[in-house]
């Protein structure tokens, strides 16, 4: 049955008329009457008993509305909670993030987010950059904050909206006693014989592999880490020099040297917000977006 229409008889056995049922939908009368009638067509049988002073409805009118008002509460419900979703009093914001930012300014962003929207179900993920895309991919985060490299391939982005926070250089680690420690910049050609060290994953290599090819040689790694601390102590015991973004230097070791300035042209990657192409954010999201976007430029520009 047409819910509208059932809807209208609502209308009709609260005003107990056609008449004031139009005045109160803002209908005419034989509007409300054509509504009612085609109500009937689809049930079947009459609904209402018209009378010389309104209306009365029949046992199966009675049946429509009492349903018919079920679904008046629903949706009544159903505008209640949108309207607290939007104005950030409840809901749930599933955010994806990688490790270097989460150990790094995604703590003030969520203190931030709590302190201005304590009633949302704020819900971390926590992967690396492949699994952040598989993570939107298969809805299981609304949002992340993921990298991305300068030169990208058509695959890197599908179905991926992107935006900038900021393009982070990556900094050279080199072990305390090295030749090279004292010195605040270095070519990366002249970095050619040194045995690297990188942290295991295909596009952290792909950002070595660019730079050295700039350079005119190709990087020998001597071993793959799992992770940026794992990485700092085998560079700690001069298996290799290192090239991280500077997000991994939230926990730097004493016993290794940081070259920040690496010529001639620095490798960088882009710390970028990610989310479903073509879809809208909700207002949790957006909000932490915009949150993100704040608390990520000024961890930036503390950087110097």
């Amino acid at each position: 049955m047409d819910i509208r229409r059932m809807l209208v008889l609502v209308v009709v056995a609260r005003a107990g008329s056609l008449t004031a049922a139009a005045a109160r939908l803002n209908y005419t009368v034989s509007a409300v009457s054509q509504q009612i009638g085609q109500l009937e067509d689809e049930a079947g049988q009459p609904l209402v008993e018209r009378r010389p002073r309104g209306v009365t409805l029949t046992e199966s009118g009675r049946a429509v509305v009492r349903h018919a008002e079920q679904i008046e509460r629903a949706v009544q419900a159903a505008h209640e909670e949108l309207e607290e979703i939007a104005g950030l009093r409840t809901g749930t914001l599933r955010l994806g993030t990688i490790p270097t930012v989460t150990e790094s300014f995604l703590p003030a962003a969520i203190a931030a987010f709590r302190e201005r929207h304590p009633r949302v179900d704020l819900r971390i993920h926590s992967a690396q950059r492949s699994g952040i895309g598989h993570l939107l991919e298969a809805r299981e985060i609304d949002l992340a904050i993921t990298w991305m490299r300068e030169v990208q391939d058509t695959s890197d982005t599908a179905g991926t909206s992107t935006e900038l926070i900021f393009r982070e250089p990556n900094v050279l680690l080199v072990p305390a006693g090295h030749e090279l420690a004292q010195r605040r910049t270095v070519k990366m050609e002249d970095l050619r014989h040194e045995p690297w060290i990188i942290r295991t994953s295909p596009n952290v290599l792909a950002v070595l592999e660019e730079a050295c090819e700039a350079a005119g040689f190709a990087p020998i790694v001597s071993f793959e880490a799992r992770s940026y601390q794992e990485a700092q102590a085998m560079v700690a015991v001069g298996m290799g020099i290192a090239l991280v973004p500077q997000l991994s230097l939230y926990s730097l070791r004493e016993d290794i040297a940081v070259i920040s300035a690496v010529t001639p042209r620095p490798p960088t990657r882009r710390i970028v917000l990610a989310r479903r192409r073509g879809e809208r954010l909700s207002p949790a999201g957006a909000a932490m977006g915009q949150i993100l976007m704040e608390a990520g430029r000024a961890w930036k520009a503390a950087q110097g």
